[in-house]
């Protein structure tokens, strides 16, 4: 599709799990896409999207980079933003200042460039990591407050959620930040919590797998969380909203227990060990049906088919 169609979006980090999820739907919208990422991943693409990927241009660079994703915006003349690249956790722990730098500061360069370039609204990824453990989880140990965050991930999001505000307030740039639990579903394959994604695919090759973690936790399958981002950005109401994902809760022996519904042959095959995942709960939930009244999730276990079923073909 060219340029000049009504509805051009770029989309950074578009290469990564969710990425590329999102870079899916709006193709089957038949939107212009465009995506900004450190690198390619056109593996990813080809078994997710297919040959339809292979018009969507890619934009090389550091998040932080502004020349580099002044080109982006130049060469995809974007309507829409949708904001995903970041920095995870583990290496916003390790390294506070990188974090920092890509998190919040990369963040507020695609807000600028968005403002500069007249984009009508971005949809961007929050994080529950906003909010720390439930009171009276081990885990809230050391932080002086329920729900802060008890990471530099999560107080980089916050900040970034801040960030957001401030461009509606002065620049009336309209937005939704997504905050998910899980995310699960085909093709997630890094960090502790991919452990339910790959004991699927696991299941669906008939191999063995041991999730790392225990606990309640909620689920977000990631076609519905590419559909939110996706809605989040074309039909975004005036403001500055922060959403919460409904993350249908589940413990890891639940999971394990559906997936050996789905696929009976993998009884015995898939086990869990580890610590138990502190939940991060939002105190005053803020759900995305308030944007769309209309909004289903999927059922974990029909995510978990789904992914089976991915894997198995």
């Amino acid at each position: 599709m060219s340029k000049s169609a009504a509805v051009r979006v770029l989309v950074t980090g578009g290469c990564g799990f969710i990425g590329s999820w999102v870079v899916r739907d709006l193709l089957a919208r038949e939107a212009a896409v465009t995506v900004f990422d450190v690198a390619p991943n056109p593996t990813r693409w080809s078994r997710l999207i297919g040959p339809a990927s292979e018009g969507v241009p890619v934009f090389t660079g550091e998040l932080t980079d502004q020349g580099a994703l002044e080109r982006a915006f130049a060469a995809a003349q974007p309507t829409h933003v949708i904001h995903l690249a970041a920095l995870l956790t583990p290496d916003c722990q390790s390294d506070p200042i990188r974090g920092c730098q890509v998190n919040v500061l990369g963040t507020t360069i695609v807000f600028e460039l968005a403002r500069r370039h007249g984009v009508q609204a971005i949809s961007w990824a929050s994080s529950m990591a906003v909010f720390g453990p439930e009171p009276g989880e081990a885990a809230n140990a050391g932080v002086r407050e329920p729900n802060r965050p008890p990471s530099f991930y999560g107080a980089f999001k916050k900040g970034a959620e801040l960030v957001a505000e401030q461009y509606w307030m002065h620049h009336r740039l309209r937005s939704v930040g997504l905050r998910p639990h899980v995310v699960y579903g085909p093709e997630r394959e890094q960090g502790i919590s991919a452990g339910p994604s790959l004991a699927a695919r696991a299941a669906a090759h008939g191999a063995e797998y041991t999730i790392g973690f225990r606990g309640v936790l909620g689920y977000d399958y990631v076609e519905d969380v590419a559909r939110g981002f996706v809605r989040g950005a074309l039909e975004c109401p005036e403001g500055a909203h922060v959403v919460d994902l409904p993350s249908e809760p589940a413990s890891v022996e639940q999971i394990l227990a559906s997936l050996e519904m789905i696929v009976p042959s993998s009884r015995g095959r898939l086990k869990v060990q580890g610590p138990a995942l502190p939940s991060n709960d939002s105190p005053h939930e803020q759900m995305i049906s308030g944007l769309f009244p209309d909004w289903r999730p999927t059922p974990l276990a029909e995510g978990l088919r789904r992914t089976v079923e991915f894997y198995r073909t």
